[in-house]
């Protein structure tokens, strides 16, 4: 029988919740979107400091479903002999020897900018290879990242190569580790968060096109809403406990919704006219390649999910096209990234 999570301690950190922030509905969908498909492949969210990137992020974790996963497994695999599993957990499994299962709740890991790529990929022992004849492998932050969501803060900052090694595993779903002819790899399935302030610098273009979605995030400007946001995080700071259970009821539904959407997503259908609107769209905004018009489609379904529906329509298009073009289109260098959605879209959109 699988436990359940052990409840947070009451000495531990509370968190802001997720439900309770104020506006940036662009930066809330595009992280929902990615928690429902992971294979988009991560989101960029970029804008000045104080604009609840992390607080977003470290919410939204809070309100996640619980993981099943293998006791005792390093890499957070689910208790399951048809999923994507370590070689650990595979032989477990061929031996009769299946892993009980436990509860545990959505981590977020924190990936340092000065982080070595051991320590992100993880280590391979090449003497205990050569002397017994067997793969020593010490677990990275891939390796606790699987199935979780990796947070990388001022992602701009990071090793441009570090940067790829992230980017290749949220693509492909897998870590692997090569030195001298010997190999292991391991599930490293999670949610990609990078946040930046461009006032710190750039990512080079061809790491921009290779996040699936990409938010700007900024002060609000409304003086209402600008007000709501002070007095919310003033009545968490005098009394967390009872500011989170005022917003415990929206994050359940929100937990509801987002586990319904997961299993709804396979179903989700996509019609000719919708495709052909996203290739329209894609060649309007003239974007390289094919990756824009797949995360546009991709990201459509997701919405649709999360809405409860098994088709996609033209709204869900709209909201995708939003989050997956605007870091992809072509402009010049240090030129600021300006995207009118409307413009894009044109007749037809």
């Amino acid at each position: 029988m699988s436990k359940e999570p052990s409840p947070r301690a009451d000495n531990g950190p509370a968190v802001y919740p997720f439900p309770a922030l104020v506006g940036q509905e662009p930066m809330k969908l595009a992280l929902i979107l990615n928690v429902i498909d992971p294979s988009l492949s991560g989101v960029l969210i970029r804008g000045e400091k104080g604009t609840a990137k992390s607080t977003a992020v470290r919410g939204l974790a809070e309100i996640l479903p619980a993981l099943s996963r293998a006791q005792g497994c390093p890499f957070n695999c689910p208790p399951d002999p048809k999923a994507e599993l370590c070689p650990d957990c595979r032989t477990r499994w061929e031996e009769g020897q299946g892993p009980e299962p436990v509860k545990a709740r959505v981590q977020v890991v924190e990936l340092p900018v000065g982080a070595t790529e051991d320590r992100v990929l993880g280590s391979l022992d090449l003497e205990e290879a050569i002397k017994a004849g067997r793969r020593s492998f010490s677990p990275g932050i891939l390796a606790r990242a699987n199935r979780n969501i990796l947070y990388v803060d001022e992602v701009n900052l990071l090793d441009d190569h570090l940067v790829d090694i992230l980017l290749d595993s949220a693509a492909m779903g897998v870590n692997t580790v090569e030195r001298e002819g010997v190999s292991f790899s391991h599930p490293a399935r999670f949610t990609l968060v990078g946040t930046m302030n461009p006032e710190e610098g750039e990512l080079r273009p061809q790491l921009l096109d290779r996040f699936g979605l990409c938010v700007q995030v900024e002060g609000i400007d409304d003086p209402a809403q600008r007000a709501e946001v002070v007095r919310r995080r003033l009545e968490f700071e005098a009394r967390p406990k009872a500011f989170i259970r005022a917003h415990a009821r929206t994050g359940r539904e929100l937990t509801r919704r987002i586990g319904a959407a997961r299993r709804l997503l396979p179903k989700v259908g996509v019609g000719e006219e919708i495709l052909a609107e996203a290739v329209r769209i894609s060649l309007k905004a003239g974007t390289d390649g094919h990756r824009a018009d797949l995360t546009m489609i991709k990201a459509a379904r997701a919405r649709a999910a999360f809405e409860g529906r098994a088709q996609v329509d033209l709204e869900d298009l709209k909201a995708a096209a939003g989050l997956a073009l605007p870091h992809r289109l072509k402009r010049k260098p240090f030129e600021e990234m300006v995207f009118d959605l409307e413009e894009v879209l044109g007749a037809g959109g």
